[in-house]
Order: structure tokens, then sequence, then C-alpha cells
């Protein structure tokens, strides 16, 4: 059997050999049971295995391990916590890698429903609903705004989406609009250059919070940090990628690879608001594209807050710490699963820190995680998984939420009431960086 999770493996998309590989893998978990408590999959599978009493994994049945895998929302906390995952262990066990294998093998073999083609389909066209969305922001916005609307039900049953699930609404100006047209930027405050970076923006910057974008570039440049928006960046593919769609996924990494490769060779890094697509450039693109560009790409990439405080810690650099604007007294930080899975450590917090701002870290998942956690079928599981981060929210008290993830920060919108905001808001505000208008 194939213990490897190369996609360029001969046996990569062998069905037999994957269900061989579901076999070992949900064997090791079944003796293990330490992610029991992370998301729906494992719950699912000890209890599957329970029902025999040999407890032998081999005789799931292929409906049984496909409900396991139907279950894993790509959280990638299995490599924060598995004591099994490669480079720790000989048993070389990577779950999420394996469960969107399983996916990927669906697909390449044929095995979605129309039905499920067209929602993925739908759900995965980001910068086509974007351009559609923000072209008709108001008409979209009054649309997709409330729960539970015959519009909301309609979408329902063709895209998939939940009609109760609370969605982020349309900007009427996109980012790089915005970008384009922005007056050139004030001097450095630090009254130095400290580095030059491409930023990645990420669809739901682009489409949906330009404010994160301006609010990033406003920051790094009052910090000496100039900023670029190459051209031709597309949705990092992680819709495509997490549906099992390979041949997809890769050509939406090619175009960023290129653009980005580019940029890092004209003396940019690239920076990442958005956890998801970070995770992605830095991981899935080498894995699933290859090569040197992919490597570089990977290597110069940095997630926003990380970026700043990297340049905080060099010798002779350091931010402007003279805050005078908006400050909170405290700020309850939700740490995503994808940033977290980064292993960079919580450099959000960090950066918040540094305003005067008290900080509470909540690290529990949202059950958001790209577009399962907006689908109909998943609807309910996911509130169930993200009861735990709202009532550490809640029992923490604090008027203001910030989190990187605009998606999860959308489930904390549902399960709370509360709005967060961008880290990188947080410390716009701080410095006195006037917010513009917000109107969707």
């Amino acid at each position: 059997m194939t213990t490897t999770y190369d996609p360029f493996h001969p046996k990569y998309f062998d069905e037999a050999d994957m269900r061989e590989e579901l076999v070992r893998v949900f064997d090791l978990c079944h003796g293990c049971r330490l992610c029991f408590k992370f998301c729906t999959s494992f719950p699912t599978l000890f209890e599957l295995i329970d029902r025999h009493e040999d407890q032998d994994a081999a005789k799931l049945t292929a409906a049984e391990q496909d409900r396991v895998v139907d279950e894993c929302f790509q959280c990638k906390l299995c490599y924060i916590n598995c004591p099994y995952i490669p480079g720790q262990s000989d048993w070389n066990l990577d779950f999420p890698r394996l469960m969107m294998r399983a996916e990927q093998v669906k697909v390449r073999n044929r095995r979605l429903s129309v039905k499920e083609r067209l929602q993925n389909q739908a759900l995965a066209r980001t910068d086509l609903a974007g351009k559609v969305n923000t072209a008709l922001a108001p008409l979209a916005n009054r649309a997709i705004g409330s729960t539970g609307t015959l519009t909301r039900r309609l979408m329902e049953k063709t895209v998939g989406i939940a009609a109760q699930r609370v969605l982020p609404p349309y900007a009427r100006q996109r980012f790089s609009t915005w970008f384009a047209r922005r007056r050139a930027p004030e001097p450095a405050t630090v009254g130095r250059d400290q580095g030059r970076v491409a930023v990645f923006a990420t669809c739901l910057v682009e489409y949906q919070s330009p404010q994160i974008g301006k609010d990033l570039v406003r920051v790094y440049e009052r910090n000496g940090i100039s900023c670029d928006l190459p051209a031709g960046q597309v949705c990092c593919g992680a819709p495509w990628l997490h549906s099992g769609d390979v041949d997809r996924f890769v050509g939406q990494a090619r175009k960023n690879v290129k653009v980005l490769a580019d940029a890092v060779r004209q003396g940019h890094d690239i920076v990442v608001p958005q956890p998801t697509c970070g995770y992605v450039l830095k991981h899935d693109y080498v894995d699933y594209l290859g090569g040197p560009d992919a490597e570089l790409v990977a290597a110069n990439t940095y997630d926003a807050a990380e970026y700043l405080m990297k340049v905080h810690a060099d010798d002779g650099m350091a931010l402007d710490t003279e805050f005078s604007g908006s400050i909170p007294d405290a700020v309850t930080y939700h740490a995503p699963c994808h940033l977290r899975a980064e292993n960079i450590g919580l450099k959000s917090r960090d950066l918040m820190a540094l305003t005067g701002a008290r900080v509470t870290v909540v690290a529990e998942c949202s059950a958001i995680d790209g577009t399962w956690g907006y689908r109909e079928q998943h609807y309910e599981d996911s509130r169930k998984v993200a009861r735990k981060m709202a009532a550490a929210i809640t029992k923490a008290g604090n008027d203001v939420v910030a989190g990187d993830c605009h998606l999860a920060n959308g489930g904390i919108l549902q399960e709370t009431g509360t709005r967060p905001v961008h880290p990188i808001s947080i410390v716009a505000r701080a410095y006195g960086i006037p917010e513009e208008d917000r109107r969707p």
C-alpha cells in the first residue's frame, strides 16, 4: 500500500491502494484516540470501529470510510496534536492529506453526483463570484444578507450553501481598485526602509473585506515597508483542493507561483493576510505543484503579523510603537486553526500586545475551514464544533474580538453576535489611521 501522500506517486489515485492506507491509518487513530475532541471525523471513526467486537478497522465498509472522510474539514490541527506525523514518527501518518487524497480519488474516479460536481464548481469559482457580486454589491448583499429567506433557500438547493449560514457581504470597491487609485504613501514614521513586500490579497480581501488590505498597506508603509500588488494573482485554489479537484487546483497554483516567484526575484517578500491562503502558498503549492519556483514562493511567504514581528525582531530594525489612536483595553484574539498549523507562534497576539492592549487567546476551531462549514449538509455539525469557541469568547468577556481568518470571523459573528476585526486593523486604529467607509 502507498503510505506516501505524494500526488505524483503512480499509485496515488489508485482507489484500492488508497483504501488500504485508510485501514492502516484508521487503525492507528483508533488505538491512539488523542484527537477525539477536535472534529466529528474521529468520534465517528471510533464509534464505527467499536461496533465490531474485535475492533478491526478493516471491517469498515467503503461507505463508512467515506463518511469519516466527508466529516474531515481540514482544520490541520492533526499537525499540532498527532504524535505520528511525518518527521516525528516511523508511522508516517498524515491524516489531513490522506483525507484530501480520498476526496481526490473520488473526484478523479468520477464518483461524484452531478449535483455535487455543480456545487463544488459554484463554491470554488471565487474570482468569478467576487467580480460579479462586487459589481452588483447592493443587490447581491440584499440577496445573501438575511438568513432563511426564499433567496437563501434557493441558494441552498442549487449552490449548497446553508440557508441559515451568515455570509460576509461583498464590497462596492475591490481592494485592487483602491490600491491602483490610492495616493502616494506618506513618509515612513520610522524614517528608514525596512522591507519590500508583494501583497497576496486573497479573494476574501479583494472582494469582501478590502479594509483589511487597506489597513495592511498603511501599517506597513508607516513602518518603512513598501507594498506592491502584483498583477495576475488569482484565488489560491483552496476550494478546489479541499473539494478534491487536483487539476483545477494545480491550474490556480501555476498562475500564482509564476506571478509571486517573479516578485520574489525582484526583491519582494510575500505577505498574506488570510491564514488558509498563507498555508496553501507555504505548503500545498510545494506538495501539488513542486519545482524551484513553488519552493521559492513558500520560503518567502509570511503571514501579515508574522512579517511585522520579524521586522521588529531584526537587528537595527523596529516597528513604530508610538500609538496615539484608539486602543482597546482588552482584546479576545481567536487564533485560527490554519494559522496555528503554520507553526509560527501567535504573532498577531504579539503584534496587538505592542499597542498596550491586554490580549486573551481563544484557540478553538470555528469549523468553517474553507467551504466545509458553509455547506448545508455540514451546517449543524459545524455549529456543534464551534460551540466551544463561542463559549470561550463569551467567557473572556471582552468587548473587542480579533481574528485573522475572515471565514472564521463570520462563524464568530454567527455564534456570538460579535463582529471580529482583523489584528492588522486593531493596530491601524491604534496608530490613528482612520477607517474608510465600510458600506458594502
